[in-house]
């Protein structure tokens, strides 16, 4: 038989046992390195720990970095509405914009609250801060009736201007400015509107969170979803809060008759006034074919 014929194994021969697997590598410190996956694991958390520190950071420091300033965040807003509309009708879209803010500013201030001046955001318009309101839904209503009543004055000073100077321009600015106050009439907070109906009728943010719904559906945009999206989320708790929150809710949303009233004169005043001011402003545009 040739050397590779096959052999009879030994009596009592068992094959070898399995190898056992080989240590973990010790590292430069005399310590088992830990696989790959746990050590990237660990990096990444690391890194989203630190990361996460830098943008807590970076949050409680904006209110004082200069370019987020009134006057700065104005600047951005106009550089960036000008790529769109030119500077001209940015610088003018602007200061509209700053008029209805300040309307809310004035307001605050005169119910005893403590408010910030206008910080603009591009594409999404301007934010006001202040801790509160005022003391109940009649403060609610006076402070966000505020806004669209001297931004319609605002809008409304552009048709001298328009007349006079026959300009398209500003004839373009004052219906601008009636539109985005009519809008902000919407009854559904956060808008104007739903501040006044804190006073007025509450029920009546269902019917503005459901306008709202139907806009962001007809007209898909940005802004009105993320009005939707906020809406929902503030109308549900208001409501809840309002219906369980005990007497203290109750005082807050106690308005006297003569009030509603007059809340309400002023909220369909304005939106009177403000149609009136689209249809007398609207420019027809020619578009090409």
């Amino acid at each position: 038989m040739s050397e590779q014929g096959t052999h009879e194994l030994p009596s009592g021969w068992l094959p070898p046992a399995a190898p056992e697997p080989p240590a973990e590598r010790p590292s430069a410190f005399g310590e088992p390195r830990r696989p790959w996956w746990r050590r990237a694991g660990g990096g990444l958390l690391a890194t989203l720990v630190v990361i996460g520190a830098k943008l807590k950071a970076i949050l409680l420091l904006l209110p004082k970095i200069k370019v987020l300033t009134t006057s700065g965040s104005m600047l951005v807003s106009v550089a960036a509405y000008a790529l769109i509309w030119g500077w001209k009708f940015a610088v003018g879209f602007v200061v509209l914009l700053f008029i209805h803010e300040m309307g809310h500013v004035i307001a605050l201030r005169r119910e005893g609250v403590e408010a910030s001046a206008p910080l603009f955001i591009p594409f999404l318009g301007a934010v006001v801060w202040a801790k509160s309101l005022g003391g109940n839904a009649l403060a609610e209503a006076r402070v966000g009736l505020a806004g669209p009543i001297l931004g319609t004055i605002g809008s409304a000073a552009c048709l001298p201007i328009a007349a006079a100077t026959g300009s398209d321009l500003w004839q373009a600015l004052a219906f601008t400015g009636f539109f985005l106050n009519l809008f902000n009439l919407l009854p559904v907070t956060p808008l104007d509107g739903g501040r006044a109906m804190a006073a007025l009728a509450p029920w009546m943010w269902f019917v503005g969170l459901g306008a709202i719904v139907a806009l962001a559906f007809a007209f898909p945009n940005p802004i009105i979803l993320i009005i939707a999206i906020v809406g929902a989320f503030d109308v549900y708790k208001r409501w809840t809060s309002r219906r369980r929150g005990g007497e203290e809710a109750r005082a807050y949303y106690d308005v006297r008759p003569r009030d509603r009233a007059l809340v309400g004169l002023v909220y369909l005043t304005l939106i009177v006034v403000l149609v009136l001011g689209m249809d007398a402003t609207h420019l027809e545009r020619d578009i090409p074919s």
